[in-house]
């Protein structure tokens, strides 16, 4: 487990996973302005994470997926506090109602505000007053899987709030479909972090 600490008045956030190998070049025009890039897990390729560290600071975890390059460059785990806010990221954890045995030991250990996972290749974004926390998971952002929708998402964090969550449309899975301009949709939820249940 990897343990960090960002301070910034506000940081914007990129988030993705599933990559699988592939990186959109779209990826590059949505985070142009974002400060960091948080990806939650198969990569794919070692290719991919340099390509993302050369755009931008990246926190990442491997994936199941991920060889042993990836795996020596990055944890399975990764704990940090931006802006006030505890983030735990891992790429296999499950969801709110439905978390991996491995993953709740985790969240019950590091109290994270927002939990980060991929994996399932489902967007999410939910809270989870139980556990006093956010959940979110930005879908896949690569052609393999079974997701009908290749997605992102982007997101702001300030004094211990997220704000301005935007899920990223990037077009239909399967390399063979024809490139299409981004589709962005700003999430009309209430994101104020849930207290927890004690």
């Amino acid at each position: 487990m990897q343990v960090w600490i960002c301070h910034h008045e506000l940081m914007r956030i990129g988030l993705l996973s599933d990559t699988h190998g592939f990186l959109d070049q779209a990826v590059f025009t949505c985070f142009e302005d974002c400060d960091e890039l948080w990806h939650a897990g198969d990569f794919g390729s070692i290719e991919v994470l340099d390509r993302l560290r050369t755009f931008r600071p990246v926190r990442g975890v491997y994936g199941n997926v991920d060889g042993s390059e990836l795996r020596a460059a990055l944890p399975r785990d990764l704990a940090w506090e931006c802006e006030g806010l505890r983030v735990l990221m891992t790429h296999v954890g499950g969801h709110p109602g439905k978390y991996d045995r491995r993953a709740a030991q985790e969240i019950a250990r590091v109290q994270p505000d927002l939990f980060i996972t991929g994996h399932s290749h489902i967007l999410k974004v939910v809270c989870d007053s139980r556990s006093g926390l956010l959940h979110m998971n930005p879908g896949a952002c690569g052609h393999q899987g079974w997701q009908m929708k290749r997605t992102i998402m982007r997101f702001k964090v300030a004094a211990t709030q997220i704000a301005s969550v935007e899920v990223i449309q990037l077009g239909p899975r399967g390399r063979s479909s024809v490139p299409c301009a981004p589709e962005v949709e700003r999430l009309a939820v209430d994101l104020r972090l849930p207290k927890r249940m004690h």
